[in-house]
């Protein structure tokens, strides 16, 4: 059994911590956005990538979401102190170490695909095999006045999403190059998820890199999307603000609209029962279940219940 999903940060990396779990070695494939990556103090790095590398190794900070749990920040504090007042992106000492060892790998000529599966090794994490979807760069530009566009993490963690969504681009996309293995992954897949991620901000940098959406469609894998709109409203993040400016409905039916054409399957939360129907005339079969994961135990259900939707049953 193949499994393949397709994640952003922190709600895919909740579900995908679900499938590790309850699948066997080889199973589990994880294509993540880097829409997101930046460079900072000389270093690169992949906020994306790393939460789910940290959640996978039980070394997330779950309580915030990201970075590593019980970590210190006496380097940024110095840097804050002595050398600069570039403090709104938090990096504790432990994630440091990260983003230090995989710019010394890049600046070797190192793929960021390649990095990425040292970086998982030295983690314990060979169950999995975690992919950027590029190891070209593209950007996710939010558009936060007319023409004025600006990077997500500065929209996300600097101005706290205050602005407006106008619009979205993939700068670079045109030009990106699927991830070594990205294609023959999909291809090879029983079934495909694309986990509970902003679907703009998250799933949408993924699907912009060339080749990826034509072979998500040809795919004959089942396909699967779980929504991260329950009631209107996103669990966490600014999905909403993304989902209007793109002129989307703020809903799950709004994700569907989103995905259309792109998925078979679509999980529905039972909070949102009363649009199942119209997500089925989109041409959807949907499945409705509890899409909270609060606990470990809520990521595997969702999982199993992923699994058994489509036809399959881990082991």
């Amino acid at each position: 059994m193949k499994i393949t999903t397709l994640s952003g940060g922190v709600g895919g990396a909740k579900l995908v911590k679900g499938f590790y779990d309850i699948l066997n070695e080889n199973e589990l494939n994880v294509i993540c956005n880097t829409g997101d990556d930046l460079e900072l103090f000389g270093l690169y790095i992949c906020p994306d990538l790393d939460i789910v590398m940290y959640t996978l190794a039980g070394l997330v900070d779950e309580e915030k979401g990201w970075g590593v749990k019980n970590d210190t920040f006496h380097c940024l504090k110095a840097l804050n102190e002595l050398y600069t007042r570039e403090n709104w992106f938090n990096i504790g000492d432990y994630d440091l170490a990260t983003h230090i060892y995989r710019t010394e790998l890049l600046a070797k000529g190192y793929s960021l695909t390649t990095v990425t599966e040292i970086l998982c090794k030295n983690l314990g994490l060979e169950k999995v095999n975690l992919q950027p979807m590029s190891d070209d760069r593209v950007r996710t530009m939010v558009m936060v006045k007319p023409n004025v566009y600006i990077p997500f993490q500065e929209y996300f963690v600097k101005r706290k999403c205050q602005d407006p969504v106008l619009n979205v681009v993939y700068e670079g996309a045109e030009k990106a190059k699927p991830g070594v293995k990205v294609l023959e992954t999909i291809t090879n897949s029983d079934i495909i998820v694309i986990c509970p991620s902003n679907p703009i901000a998250s799933i949408g940098p993924i699907l912009s890199v060339k080749g990826i959406r034509e072979h998500l469609k040809k795919a004959k894998g089942v396909k699967v999307a779980v929504t991260p709109i329950i009631q209107g409203a996103p669990l966490k993040g600014p999905a909403d603000k993304f989902m209007a400016g793109m002129g989307y409905q703020v809903s799950a039916l709004g994700v569907a609209e989103y995905y259309k054409s792109l998925v078979d399957i679509f999980i529905l939360d039972e909070r949102d029962t009363h649009l199942k129907n119209s997500i089925e005339k989109l041409g959807y079969s949907v499945h409705i279940t509890d899409t909270v994961m609060n606990s470990l135990n809520d990521k595997v259900k969702l999982s199993k219940f992923i699994l058994e939707t489509s036809g399959l049953k881990a082991e």
